[in-house]
């Protein structure tokens, strides 16, 4: 049994997600999935045991039974067969991106492993469903902190404006033509740079911040929701040099929301860019590393592209997903024997 969950790119709303903020005040996000994937196969074992092979740690873990306690090296996986009282497997897992990229690969690999178990023990889950166990093992069994809408873009896929209340999640596919899927792609550049980060103290802060109704972090917030909206609706019809616009103001109000979002690598990347003809762009994730994502003009493409290159960003191509998670069978003779299993 094989699956792939796709990674995604959020375009406006990350923080309003966050709770406690979207119990107390309402959250909404625009994000898509794009190419790039969380994968996972599973494969019977003759004894009891469970082994975990995970070649983004570059580790492999082993286990029996249903484990009390974690043990640190690949917890995700083990807190996953624990709720479907899995045994006598073998899993591998990897992803087109490193944890930490802000591309929501951690989410997607809970995704990933929920949907090719579920699919094994003819679990019928609904995407909701999925997405909501996926959110309960990362922030609940877990104790993550993180937002809300990974877990949904990585199961639902494709484009969606995605709303957090305290009734629960809403889910909102856009239908974006063709056309208008192809000239925003032609204006993205996806610039890798170069460092990974931990979000925890980040998000920590973030979260006091909401606690304590910092006002410059509240005003924020709220400013944040309205830009989403403009955001969609801009995309919706077709204004896209608004929507660089949008973008470049949104992300100085994600900056305002915990220290250590931004630093001054990442800042000399966006003001690079900015001079080369982007018109705006924000940093994915919850800050401290990973991707940077750029709308430009399609005439300045290439040199904004070359001035990243030059300034030491790795720009990445990528596609749009319309489809999110998804299983299929494997056949015996597609796997390669390792000499650990």
């Amino acid at each position: 049994m094989r699956s792939r969950a796709p990674l995604r790119i959020s375009f406006c709303g990350g923080g309003t997600d966050v709770p406690p903020y979207p119990e107390q005040f309402g959250g909404c996000v625009l994000s898509c999935a794009i190419d790039k994937y969380a994968f996972v196969s599973l494969r019977a074992r003759g004894d009891d045991s469970i082994r975990v092979h995970s070649s983004d740690l570059n580790r492999v873990a082993v286990f029996r039974g249903r484990t009390a306690s974690l043990d640190g090296t690949i917890d995700l996986a083990q807190t996953i067969f624990n709720r479907f009282g899995t045994h006598s497997l073998d899993c591998y897992m990897n992803t087109d991106a490193p944890p930490g990229s802000g591309l929501g690969s951690s989410s997607a690999m809970i995704v990933a492993l929920i949907a090719a178990l579920a699919r094994r023990e003819g679990r019928h889950l609904t995407d909701y469903e999925m997405a909501e166990l996926a959110y309960a093992v990362e922030r609940t069994d877990l104790n993550i902190q993180g937002g809300m809408q990974d877990q949904y873009a990585a199961t639902f896929g494709g484009f969606n404006f995605i709303e957090f209340t305290r009734d629960g999640v809403l889910v909102n596919p856009l239908r974006v033509n063709e056309d208008a899927l192809n000239e925003l792609h032609c204006q993205l550049l996806l610039c890798y740079t170069g460092e990974t980060r931990a979000s925890t103290n980040i998000l920590r802060e973030q979260t006091a911040n909401v606690v304590s109704h910092k006002p410059d972090v509240m005003d924020s917030l709220a400013q944040l929701k309205t830009l989403t909206l403009e955001l969609k609706r801009a995309l919706l019809q077709h204004r896209f040099a608004e929507f660089g616009e949008l973008l470049d103001r949104a992300w100085h109000l994600k900056k305002r929301l915990a220290s250590g979002i931004s630093n001054d690598g990442i800042d000399e990347l966006y003001d690079i860019a900015k001079r080369a003809g982007a018109t705006g762009g924000k940093l994915l994730g919850a800050g401290g590393g990973g991707f940077l994502l750029f709308f430009t003009p399609f005439t300045r493409r290439d040199k904004v592209r070359e001035r990243l290159e030059f300034a030491g960003g790795k720009v990445v191509e990528f596609q749009f997903d319309p489809r999110g998670v998804r299983t299929w069978l494997a056949t015996a003779d597609t796997w390669v024997e390792r000499s650990e299993a």
